[in-house]
């Protein structure tokens, strides 16, 4: 029986990109979402719908279809100033908000004299995610 639009679906998985593994929920709580709602990605939630409880399957997502192609462009060089105190590193992630109010994640990836150079693509922009899913539970 597929999974449905709206049904409570929870997974155990591990995330691997290039072979190295990055996430895992594995002998943890499993993560809880609601079917078809967009609260995991795209190319995830689709290669899951003909799955049942405790069907196990390994899943390739392209980047496309996860957190979209890296943009070069997507790259901003902000004042200095606008950092106060804070001790800036590269490669550290911030915190900031878009135009709409909405909490955005950046990271810095270069420190000038006087400006900070931040990339707006998520961190797993342009990866092919590799999971390992384990249905727990189809509510």
């Amino acid at each position: 029986m597929a999974i449905e639009n709206n049904q409570l679906v929870s997974i155990n998985y591990e995330l691997k990109i290039e072979g190295e593994i990055v996430d895992s929920n594995i002998d943890k709580e499993p993560l809880e979402f609601t079917y078809g709602s967009g609260q995991i990605i795209p190319g995830l939630e689709s290669r899951i719908a003909d799955m049942n409880v405790n069907d196990t399957k390994e899943i390739n997502v392209p980047a496309q279809e996860a957190y979209g192609e890296y943009n070069p462009e997507a790259k901003q060089l902000v004042p200095k100033e606008q950092f106060g105190d804070l001790e800036l590193q590269i490669g550290m992630p911030l915190q900031g908000q878009g135009e709409g109010g909405q909490p955005i994640q950046v990271v810095v990836t270069n420190i000038l004299d006087n400006e900070v150079e931040v990339d707006f693509n998520h961190p797993l922009a342009g990866k092919n995610l590799d999971f390992s899913i384990t249905i727990q539970a189809i509510k």
